[in-house]
């Protein structure tokens, strides 16, 4: 299944391809609990069909509901959810009882809009990271080159001023997990990692194991997971991890996977069986030391994870903290 900010701009894309005006929401900020991050988009077409989402629902339902009402005609729109004195907020008390501003940007059906969400779209297919950059006086936009850490989403606002001027949103690659062979921890790991936002593959040559593999929001491919490495299909936001023990397959997996962007590459097995195959690795895959240094073997957080489940979850416990650039002596601080 494609990561839900793919299936997002696609579809806005698509809805503008079709003659449609298109209501682009993102979640600016958030203050106290909210379930979706700054940067969360949601797409909604002038007849009310969405896509994605912004809370947990009640949001969306307002939202919906006004812009069929007339509102939000303008080219951009800030408004704010939540119990608050603010005159802007929409006066709905969200259920974790946390504040929601939101970004509404209408884009008409135009050469200029499927132009900006084509970039978009091939932005998360990883072509590359950009920073989109919205004018909200003028309620133009734009992109600029970006290959920089930090929050989604910058608000730079002046002096003595609540709204903001001009607003930058990261725009990076949607991540992505490629699970290379079935085994009994595959299917918790890729659970966990659709749970926590990832596009998930998973690749084995059996067939019949692939037939019975069955997780919701998981593709599965029947083929030797280093020939699908190998297409191209890795980009900076995607990790790539082995769990068969099986060296013919997690072995070719680690020989392809190191020659990609991908920010995480990790390999099942003991520290024993880990040293042996960087030796292997080195002798008959040819791979370098810098090579070898990039892969996470044994794999996973060391927390003394015994079942399928616990190691899936160290295993995508380790990932997350590669991405968020933490070292493994900030955890205990």
């Amino acid at each position: 299944m494609q990561h839900l900010d793919r299936q997002v701009i696609e579809q806005a894309l698509t809805w503008c391809q079709e003659g449609k005006t298109v209501w682009l929401c993102t979640v600016l900020a958030t203050f106290g609990s909210s379930p979706r991050a700054p940067g969360s988009w949601m797409a909604v077409d002038q007849a009310g069909k969405h896509i994605g989402s912004l809370s947990g629902g009640c949001v969306e339902e307002d939202f919906i509901q006004r812009l069929r009402e007339g509102e939000f005609d303008r080219t951009i729109t800030i408004t704010r959810y939540g119990d608050s004195e603010d005159a802007q907020s929409a006066h709905i008390t969200l259920p974790c009882g946390g504040l929601l501003d939101i970004l509404i940007e209408r884009l008409p059906s135009t050469s200029d809009t499927r132009e900006h969400l084509t970039t978009l779209l091939a932005t998360l297919d990883g072509h590359y990271q950009l920073i989109r950059n919205i004018d909200v006086s003028t309620g133009t936009h734009g992109f600029s080159e970006d290959a920089s850490l930090g929050p989604r989403v910058v608000q730079q606002k002046a002096q003595g001023h609540d709204q903001p001027t001009m607003i930058q949103m990261r725009i990076a690659p949607a991540r992505r997990l490629i699970i290379a062979g079935i085994s009994a921890i595959s299917a918790p790991c890729a659970a966990f990692a659709v749970t926590l936002g990832f596009e998930v593959i998973v690749c084995d040559p059996d067939e019949a194991a692939c037939a019975g593999f069955s997780v919701p929001g998981v593709e599965v491919k029947a083929l030797l997971p280093s020939r699908y490495i190998a297409s191209g299909v890795c980009h900076s936001a995607t990790a790539v991890v082995a769990l068969t023990h099986d060296p013919r397959i997690d072995d070719l997996a680690m020989i392809e996977a190191v020659r990609t962007p991908a920010f995480y590459i990790g390999v099942m097995g003991s520290r024993r069986t880990s040293t042996a195959r960087a030796e292997r690795l080195i002798r008959s895959g040819g791979l370098t030391e810098a090579q070898i240094d990039r892969l996470h073997m044994p794999i996973g957080l060391a927390r003394g994870s015994k079942t399928p489940a616990e190691i899936a979850l160290a295993v995508m416990a380790d990932i997350v903290r590669v991405q968020h650039g933490k070292t493994i002596s900030e955890l205990s601080q």
